[in-house]
Protein backbone atom coordinates (compact mmCIF):
# COMPACT_ATOMS: atom_id res chain seq x y z
CA UNK A 1 0.00 0.00 0.00
CA UNK A 2 1.06 3.38 -1.16
CA UNK A 3 1.88 6.36 1.82
CA UNK A 4 3.94 9.24 1.64
CA UNK A 5 6.50 7.97 4.53
CA UNK A 6 7.95 5.58 1.41
CA UNK A 7 9.01 9.18 -0.40
CA UNK A 8 10.64 9.82 3.59
CA UNK A 9 14.55 9.02 4.40
CA UNK A 10 13.61 8.04 8.19
CA UNK A 11 9.98 6.99 8.37
CA UNK A 12 9.26 9.85 11.45
CA UNK A 13 10.15 12.98 8.65
CA UNK A 14 6.69 13.64 7.65
CA UNK A 15 5.81 16.00 10.68
CA UNK A 16 8.55 17.58 11.47
CA UNK A 17 9.05 18.47 7.72
CA UNK A 18 5.33 19.76 7.58
CA UNK A 19 5.67 21.93 10.68
CA UNK A 20 8.98 23.33 9.85
CA UNK A 21 7.64 23.95 6.08
CA UNK A 22 4.83 26.01 8.03
CA UNK A 23 7.05 28.11 10.54
CA UNK A 24 9.08 29.08 7.09
CA UNK A 25 5.56 29.94 5.32
CA UNK A 26 3.93 31.81 8.55
CA UNK A 27 7.25 33.60 9.53
CA UNK A 28 8.26 35.02 5.84
CA UNK A 29 4.61 35.81 4.93
CA UNK A 30 3.72 36.75 8.31
CA UNK A 31 6.86 38.58 8.18
CA UNK A 32 6.31 40.81 4.94
CA UNK A 33 2.70 41.92 5.87
CA UNK A 34 3.80 42.99 9.62
CA UNK A 35 6.71 44.83 7.72
CA UNK A 36 4.23 46.71 5.67
CA UNK A 37 1.64 48.00 9.03
CA UNK A 38 1.91 51.41 10.30
CA UNK A 39 4.65 52.71 13.18
CA UNK A 40 7.54 50.81 14.77
CA UNK A 41 6.34 48.00 17.05
CA UNK A 42 4.82 45.54 14.33
CA UNK A 43 7.10 46.33 11.30
CA UNK A 44 10.07 45.23 13.90
CA UNK A 45 8.51 42.26 14.57
CA UNK A 46 8.04 41.85 10.85
CA UNK A 47 11.86 42.32 10.16
CA UNK A 48 12.05 39.56 12.83
CA UNK A 49 9.66 37.23 11.78
CA UNK A 50 11.01 37.73 7.93
CA UNK A 51 14.90 37.21 8.82
CA UNK A 52 13.85 34.00 11.14
CA UNK A 53 11.90 32.41 8.54
CA UNK A 54 14.99 32.56 5.58
CA UNK A 55 17.59 31.70 8.95
CA UNK A 56 15.56 28.51 9.03
CA UNK A 57 14.80 27.73 5.17
CA UNK A 58 18.67 28.42 4.31
CA UNK A 59 19.35 25.83 7.13
CA UNK A 60 16.59 23.49 5.28
CA UNK A 61 18.47 23.85 2.11
CA UNK A 62 21.62 22.58 4.27
CA UNK A 63 19.02 19.29 4.79
CA UNK A 64 18.29 19.04 1.37
CA UNK A 65 21.91 19.16 0.19
CA UNK A 66 22.86 15.96 2.20
CA UNK A 67 19.42 14.07 1.27
CA UNK A 68 18.38 13.89 4.72
CA UNK A 69 14.54 14.83 4.21
CA UNK A 70 13.99 12.56 1.23
CA UNK A 71 14.78 8.67 -0.27
CA UNK A 72 14.88 10.14 -3.37
CA UNK A 73 17.76 12.88 -4.65
CA UNK A 74 15.54 14.65 -6.60
CA UNK A 75 12.61 15.49 -4.11
CA UNK A 76 15.60 16.73 -1.77
CA UNK A 77 16.60 18.99 -5.07
CA UNK A 78 13.01 20.41 -5.52
CA UNK A 79 12.71 21.44 -2.01
CA UNK A 80 15.90 23.50 -1.92
CA UNK A 81 15.61 24.75 -5.28
CA UNK A 82 12.24 26.62 -3.77
CA UNK A 83 13.77 26.97 -0.77
CA UNK A 84 16.57 28.72 -1.90
CA UNK A 85 14.62 31.78 -3.48
CA UNK A 86 12.96 32.38 -0.23
CA UNK A 87 16.70 32.46 1.29
CA UNK A 88 17.87 34.99 -1.74
CA UNK A 89 20.89 32.12 -2.66
CA UNK A 90 18.77 31.84 -5.77
CA UNK A 91 21.60 33.22 -7.88
CA UNK A 92 23.66 30.68 -8.01
CA UNK A 93 22.54 27.36 -8.84
CA UNK A 94 21.20 24.65 -5.84
CA UNK A 95 23.65 22.03 -7.61
CA UNK A 96 26.59 24.03 -7.13
CA UNK A 97 26.11 25.22 -3.69
CA UNK A 98 25.84 21.63 -2.90
CA UNK A 99 28.59 20.87 -4.51
CA UNK A 100 31.01 23.18 -2.71
CA UNK A 101 28.98 21.90 0.65
CA UNK A 102 30.01 18.30 -0.49
CA UNK A 103 33.55 19.24 -0.83
CA UNK A 104 33.85 20.59 2.48
CA UNK A 105 32.72 17.45 4.27
CA UNK A 106 34.90 15.04 1.97
CA UNK A 107 38.05 17.30 1.91
CA UNK A 108 37.79 18.39 5.44
CA UNK A 109 38.97 21.86 4.38
CA UNK A 110 37.05 24.76 3.17
CA UNK A 111 37.59 25.08 -1.05
CA UNK A 112 36.53 28.40 -2.27
CA UNK A 113 37.12 29.60 -6.14
CA UNK A 114 36.58 33.34 -5.10
CA UNK A 115 38.96 34.85 -2.46
CA UNK A 116 37.86 38.08 -1.17
CA UNK A 117 40.39 38.51 0.95
CA UNK A 118 42.73 39.46 -2.12
CA UNK A 119 40.54 40.98 -3.59
CA UNK A 120 39.55 43.60 -1.19
CA UNK A 121 43.71 44.01 -0.74
CA UNK A 122 43.96 44.72 -4.21
CA UNK A 123 40.64 47.33 -3.77
CA UNK A 124 42.40 49.70 -0.64
CA UNK A 125 38.96 52.20 -1.04
CA UNK A 126 36.43 49.35 -0.86
CA UNK A 127 38.65 47.78 2.03
CA UNK A 128 38.73 50.67 4.18
CA UNK A 129 34.73 51.21 3.74
CA UNK A 130 34.32 47.22 4.55
CA UNK A 131 36.22 47.03 7.57
CA UNK A 132 34.24 50.88 8.85
CA UNK A 133 31.60 48.71 7.81
CA UNK A 134 32.40 45.30 9.91
CA UNK A 135 33.26 47.66 12.96
CA UNK A 136 29.51 48.86 13.04
CA UNK A 137 28.58 44.49 12.86
CA UNK A 138 27.19 45.36 9.38
CA UNK A 139 28.26 41.83 7.02
CA UNK A 140 29.87 43.25 4.36
CA UNK A 141 31.73 40.55 3.70
CA UNK A 142 28.66 38.71 3.26
CA UNK A 143 27.03 41.31 1.20
CA UNK A 144 30.01 40.60 -0.74
CA UNK A 145 29.89 36.87 -1.55
CA UNK A 146 26.52 36.96 -2.25
CA UNK A 147 27.11 39.95 -4.70
CA UNK A 148 29.28 37.49 -6.33
CA UNK A 149 26.64 34.75 -6.58
CA UNK A 150 24.64 37.40 -9.04
CA UNK A 151 27.58 38.34 -11.15
CA UNK A 152 29.56 35.23 -10.97
CA UNK A 153 28.77 34.03 -14.59
CA UNK A 154 29.78 37.59 -15.91
CA UNK A 155 33.31 37.16 -14.43
CA UNK A 156 36.60 34.68 -14.51
CA UNK A 157 35.14 32.78 -11.80
CA UNK A 158 31.55 32.05 -13.13
CA UNK A 159 30.37 29.96 -15.84
CA UNK A 160 29.51 31.38 -18.65
CA UNK A 161 26.47 28.91 -19.99
CA UNK A 162 24.85 30.18 -16.89
CA UNK A 163 24.37 33.71 -18.10
CA UNK A 164 20.82 33.79 -19.43
CA UNK A 165 19.47 31.81 -16.25
CA UNK A 166 21.30 34.48 -13.89
CA UNK A 167 19.43 37.19 -16.46
CA UNK A 168 16.13 35.46 -16.10
CA UNK A 169 16.83 35.09 -12.36
CA UNK A 170 17.91 38.85 -11.67
CA UNK A 171 14.71 39.79 -13.77
CA UNK A 172 12.69 38.03 -11.51
CA UNK A 173 13.54 39.68 -8.02
CA UNK A 174 13.31 43.02 -9.40
CA UNK A 175 9.80 42.83 -10.73
CA UNK A 176 8.83 40.63 -7.63
CA UNK A 177 10.26 43.75 -5.73
CA UNK A 178 8.82 46.33 -7.67
CA UNK A 179 5.22 44.55 -7.74
CA UNK A 180 6.22 45.02 -3.50
CA UNK A 181 7.20 48.11 -3.33
CA UNK A 182 3.91 49.49 -5.22
CA UNK A 183 2.06 47.62 -2.31
CA UNK A 184 4.61 48.62 0.06
CA UNK A 185 7.70 50.51 -0.27
CA UNK A 186 8.54 50.27 3.21
CA UNK A 187 8.10 46.83 3.64
CA UNK A 188 10.77 46.27 0.96
CA UNK A 189 13.16 48.68 2.66
CA UNK A 190 12.92 47.02 5.44
CA UNK A 191 13.32 43.51 3.60
CA UNK A 192 16.86 44.35 3.43
CA UNK A 193 17.15 44.30 7.32
CA UNK A 194 15.78 41.36 7.50
CA UNK A 195 18.31 39.74 4.65
CA UNK A 196 21.22 41.22 6.55
CA UNK A 197 19.79 39.69 9.85
CA UNK A 198 19.48 36.46 8.27
CA UNK A 199 23.56 36.67 6.56
CA UNK A 200 24.42 38.16 10.10
CA UNK A 201 23.25 34.66 12.04
CA UNK A 202 24.35 32.45 9.07
CA UNK A 203 27.96 33.90 9.28
CA UNK A 204 27.48 33.95 13.15
CA UNK A 205 27.10 30.14 13.44
CA UNK A 206 29.16 29.72 10.40
CA UNK A 207 31.93 31.59 12.49
CA UNK A 208 33.07 28.98 14.95
CA UNK A 209 32.26 25.46 13.92
CA UNK A 210 35.57 24.61 12.19
CA UNK A 211 39.34 25.32 11.96
CA UNK A 212 39.38 24.21 8.72
CA UNK A 213 42.31 24.95 6.18
CA UNK A 214 40.80 27.98 3.92
CA UNK A 215 41.71 26.76 -0.01
CA UNK A 216 41.49 28.71 -3.52
CA UNK A 217 40.67 25.80 -5.75
CA UNK A 218 37.37 24.77 -5.91
CA UNK A 219 37.65 24.57 -9.32
CA UNK A 220 40.47 22.95 -9.65
CA UNK A 221 40.56 18.86 -10.79
CA UNK A 222 44.15 18.54 -9.77
CA UNK A 223 44.05 20.18 -6.33
CA UNK A 224 45.07 17.57 -3.34
CA UNK A 225 44.02 17.99 0.04
CA UNK A 226 45.94 16.98 3.36
CA UNK A 227 43.17 15.79 5.41
CA UNK A 228 41.18 14.50 2.71
CA UNK A 229 39.45 11.22 4.33
CA UNK A 230 41.15 11.95 8.06
CA UNK A 231 38.14 11.21 10.21
CA UNK A 232 40.19 11.91 13.36
CA UNK A 233 41.03 15.64 11.97
CA UNK A 234 37.56 16.14 11.37
CA UNK A 235 36.10 15.38 14.10
CA UNK A 236 39.34 17.67 16.27
CA UNK A 237 38.95 20.65 13.84
CA UNK A 238 34.99 20.41 14.72
CA UNK A 239 32.74 22.34 17.19
CA UNK A 240 29.26 21.85 18.18
CA UNK A 241 28.37 25.62 19.22
CA UNK A 242 24.78 25.12 21.25
CA UNK A 243 23.30 28.27 21.94
CA UNK A 244 22.04 26.16 25.13
CA UNK A 245 23.16 23.14 26.83
CA UNK A 246 20.64 23.24 29.51
CA UNK A 247 17.66 23.99 27.45
CA UNK A 248 18.31 22.70 23.77
CA UNK A 249 14.72 23.86 23.13
CA UNK A 250 16.97 26.79 22.28
CA UNK A 251 19.16 25.01 19.33
CA UNK A 252 16.18 25.06 17.53
CA UNK A 253 16.25 28.63 16.30
CA UNK A 254 19.20 27.73 14.47
CA UNK A 255 17.03 24.04 13.17
CA UNK A 256 20.22 22.52 15.37
CA UNK A 257 23.02 23.29 13.11
CA UNK A 258 25.07 23.79 15.73
CA UNK A 259 24.98 20.24 16.72
CA UNK A 260 27.70 20.40 14.00
CA UNK A 261 30.00 17.08 15.67
CA UNK A 262 26.88 14.92 15.09
CA UNK A 263 26.15 16.55 11.66
CA UNK A 264 29.40 15.53 10.12
CA UNK A 265 29.57 12.29 11.76
CA UNK A 266 26.36 11.18 10.20
CA UNK A 267 25.78 13.95 7.65
CA UNK A 268 22.05 12.30 6.45
CA UNK A 269 20.65 12.85 10.16
CA UNK A 270 18.12 15.35 9.61
CA UNK A 271 17.72 18.84 12.12
CA UNK A 272 15.17 16.87 14.10
CA UNK A 273 17.60 13.75 15.27
CA UNK A 274 20.78 15.47 15.98
CA UNK A 275 20.38 16.39 19.70
CA UNK A 276 19.66 12.81 20.23
CA UNK A 277 22.41 11.54 17.95
CA UNK A 278 24.44 14.26 20.11
CA UNK A 279 23.64 12.70 23.22
CA UNK A 280 23.78 9.33 22.03
CA UNK A 281 27.94 10.22 20.26
CA UNK A 282 29.18 12.51 23.23
CA UNK A 283 27.10 12.86 26.24
CA UNK A 284 26.65 15.89 27.97
CA UNK A 285 30.37 16.64 28.32
CA UNK A 286 31.90 17.06 25.32
CA UNK A 287 35.05 18.87 24.89
CA UNK A 288 33.94 19.73 21.66
CA UNK A 289 31.35 21.74 22.62
CA UNK A 290 31.65 25.77 22.62
CA UNK A 291 29.27 28.41 24.54
CA UNK A 292 27.16 31.12 23.78
CA UNK A 293 28.91 33.37 25.83
CA UNK A 294 32.66 32.84 24.32
CA UNK A 295 31.01 32.79 21.21
CA UNK A 296 29.51 36.63 21.34
CA UNK A 297 32.65 37.76 23.83
CA UNK A 298 35.28 36.91 20.61
CA UNK A 299 33.07 37.70 17.96
CA UNK A 300 32.26 41.40 19.43
CA UNK A 301 36.11 42.03 20.29
CA UNK A 302 37.61 40.38 16.91
CA UNK A 303 34.99 41.26 14.29
CA UNK A 304 38.00 43.29 12.61
CA UNK A 305 40.65 40.64 12.72
CA UNK A 306 37.60 38.23 11.52
CA UNK A 307 37.61 40.20 7.59
CA UNK A 308 41.20 38.71 6.85
CA UNK A 309 41.22 35.73 9.24
CA UNK A 310 41.76 32.41 7.16
CA UNK A 311 41.46 29.72 10.75
CA UNK A 312 41.42 30.39 14.28
CA UNK A 313 44.97 29.34 14.36
CA UNK A 314 46.56 26.28 15.91
CA UNK A 315 44.69 26.86 19.40
CA UNK A 316 42.46 24.82 21.52
CA UNK A 317 39.20 26.84 20.08
CA UNK A 318 37.29 26.61 22.93
CA UNK A 319 39.93 27.90 25.45
CA UNK A 320 40.37 30.61 23.40
CA UNK A 321 36.64 31.30 23.22
CA UNK A 322 36.75 31.11 26.91
CA UNK A 323 39.37 33.77 26.79
CA UNK A 324 37.60 35.65 24.05
CA UNK A 325 40.37 35.35 22.08
CA UNK A 326 39.23 33.35 19.01
CA UNK A 327 38.78 34.79 15.42
CA UNK A 328 35.83 34.37 13.58
CA UNK A 329 35.95 33.26 10.08
CA UNK A 330 34.01 35.22 7.52
CA UNK A 331 33.01 34.31 3.72
CA UNK A 332 32.15 30.31 4.42
CA UNK A 333 28.32 30.44 3.71
CA UNK A 334 26.79 27.32 2.34
CA UNK A 335 24.49 29.44 0.62
CA UNK A 336 27.30 30.77 -1.67
CA UNK A 337 29.02 28.40 -4.56
CA UNK A 338 32.07 29.75 -4.90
Amino acid sequence: MFTIKQHFRHADGVWPLALVLAYILVTYIGGWLLMAQPGFVLPLIGVLACGHGMVIAAYLVHDCGHNALFRKTEHNTRLGKALNWITGGCYGTYEDLRYKHMRHHVDNADPISFDYRAWLKAHPKTEKLVFALEWGYFPAVDIIMHAMLVIAPFTSIGKPGFRKRSLAVIATRILLLAALAVWSLKAVLLYALAYLFMLTVLRFFDAYQHNYEILVNLNDPNATFPHKGDREYEENNTYSNLLSRRWPVFNLLVLNFCYHNAHHTRPTTPWYKLPALHKELYGDNYTRTVGLKGQLKSYHRNRIEGIYAETYGQVEVPAALRDGKAVPVYGLSFLTAF
